[in-house]
């Protein structure tokens, strides 16, 4: 007899699959097409079962009200504009991030085949989600994937008092043979916004460094922060700054200079991406590749242990471990979220899948 899982404190157990399909249906009565909401709905339960709460399906009831606001296209009119045989650029007309960056995602990798790298930008999209979703999806099918977002400024920069850039982030994902891609995905801030709210609703204190207030005076105050500080301060910042100049200024639809001038239309919500597909067997033997990466991954496993470390991993490795065991343990949602979604699905008449735990 199998025993029934224990949620974690203040949180419920949901069947991946469930959750997955509780998502897609809310998304769809929020305006979305079928295929959309499924789409959306797998970047967050990705996040989810990666213990990414923050971009994980907590975003669904934020979503709906972009939806319902009119901030992002239920029904975008998707173009795709070849600047060459290796490179595009993406007009989401307001489309969610998740089914943009899919789309982008896909062709990247499809000019890859032929080119042996693409590039694809991805131009006026809302709320991009977990960027490490695209890249993976890349890795699966044998290529390198990179991806740059940037959007509204919500971050300080060195020298700048108040907001000044975006937490603009970054992710990279190398496929690999007998070990679980590695998956570098991290924003330009030291710490996410979240995190903020989460430490004000707990009245937990900020680790020295990390936040802000309006002015961008440091504190670890929740109840004062607004926002968070950059990594390693000039070069997180510096950092986001360029990750602008690669998305937005690049693709024709710049968020800074437009945010910072006196045009109220320039704080409008919108984000822009690139996406980077590279295909592995266009240097060499695609298999040795893999192999090599396999190797330096083992090499890195396997040396010497820091006094006090629990194990010595490579990005990646935990949350892919993670997600295998909530796959078949379920994901753990908290109360408050999951009485948000059931909630929602009560109103649009939609069934609710039996919790695990």
């Amino acid at each position: 007899m199998t025993d029934t899982p224990t949620p974690p404190p203040g949180k419920v157990l949901v069947p991946a699959d469930g959750l997955r399909g509780l998502a897609a249906a809310l998304l769809e009565k929020g305006g979305l097409s079928a295929e959309h909401a499924r789409t959306t709905a797998d970047v967050f339960v990705w996040a989810a079962l990666r213990g990414i709460d923050s971009h994980g399906t907590a975003r669904v009831p934020a979503y709906l009200e972009l939806l319902a606001k009119g901030v992002a296209n239920a029904r975008p009119e998707i173009t795709v504009e070849s600047g060459g045989a290796a490179v595009a650029v993406l007009d989401a007309d307001r489309a969610p991030g998740p089914v943009a960056l899919t789309a982008a995602a896909e062709e990247a990798v499809t000019r890859a085949r032929t080119s042996g790298v693409a590039a694809v930008g991805v131009r006026r999209t809302v709320h991009t989600g977990a960027i490490g979703y695209y890249v993976s999806k890349i890795a699966e099918q044998g290529l390198i994937g990179i991806a740059f977002v940037a959007g509204m400024p919500n971050m300080g920069y060195t020298g700048v008092k108040g907001a000044a850039v975006a937490t603009s982030p970054l992710a990279v994902a190398v496929p690999a043979d007998s070990h679980a891609p590695l998956l570098l995905d991290m924003a330009t801030a030291t710490i996410a916004l979240g995190r903020i709210r989460q430490a004000r609703a707990n009245g937990t204190p900020l680790p020295e460094g990390a936040a802000a207030t309006a002015d961008g005076t440091p504190t670890t105050d929740p109840q004062q922060a607004v926002m968070p500080l950059p990594l390693g301060g000039a070069k997180g910042s510096g950092m986001s700054l360029a990750f602008e100049l690669l998305t937005g200024v690049l693709v024709g639809a710049p968020v800074f200079a437009a945010f910072h001038s006196e045009d109220p239309a320039g704080r409008k919500h919108r984000q822009n991406a690139l996406i980077v597909a590279i295909d592995p067997a266009a240097f060499g033997d695609a298999g040795a590749f893999t192999d090599s990466v396999d190797a330096t991954l083992a090499t890195l496993k396997a040396l010497p242990t820091a006094d006090g470390a629990p194990g010595v991993f490579y990005p990646g490795e935990r949350s892919a471990s993670l997600a295998a065991s909530r796959a078949g343990e379920g994901v753990p949602v908290a109360a408050k979220v999951w009485r948000e979604l059931t909630e929602s699905a009560g109103g649009f008449g939609i069934e609710v899948p039996e919790v695990m735990g």
